[in-house]
């Protein structure tokens, strides 16, 4: 199996994903702790099944410090005992933001309360963003069918 074509490469795709990075720099420069952040990429990540946003964060947050438990963890956080109560409301944000299809009504009004408890508006609003983001960073790469596995921490800044 390989790419569908290189959606980078092309000058649309190109200019695109310019302006989309600019928007994540503006939470990856947010108060929104960077482990939240990773956590939250790779569970959309997983969700959407894209490989290179797996490939991509799962090695960032390498990089950054987290611990393989943490990140083999990920998928099962609800059972797992090593993320703080901040990042499970992160982590259940992200999956009833991303899995707004499978849900009538979207986001409950709990685990939006729950975030609230956590987290101040600014990093809401960049919790929310970044939610967004990545989601859309998964179709692109989902549909286009980029490959993962190359990656190299840091590669794209």
């Amino acid at each position: 199996m390989g790419a569908r074509f290189n959606y980078y490469g092309s000058p649309a795709g190109a200019t695109f994903a310019k302006y989309i990075n600019s928007a994540g720099k503006v939470i990856s420069d947010s108060s929104l702790p960077a482990a939240t952040q990773e956590l939250v990429k790779i569970r959309a990540s997983q969700i959407n099944g894209c490989g290179l946003c797996l490939d991509m964060h799962t090695k960032d947050a390498v990089a950054a410090g987290e611990t393989d438990v943490r990140l083999h963890l990920v998928a099962a956080w609800r059972e797992a005992t090593v993320f703080t109560d901040a990042e499970r409301a992160a982590l259940e944000l992200a999956e009833q933001g991303t899995r707004l299809a499978d849900a009538s009504g979207g986001v409950s009004d709990e685990v939006w309360a729950d975030a609230q408890k956590h987290f101040d508006e600014e990093q809401l609003t960049a919790l929310v963003s970044l939610i967004a983001l990545i989601n859309t960073y998964n179709r692109m790469n989902v549909i286009s069918r980029q490959l993962a596995g190359g990656y190299q921490p840091g590669q794209f800044g």
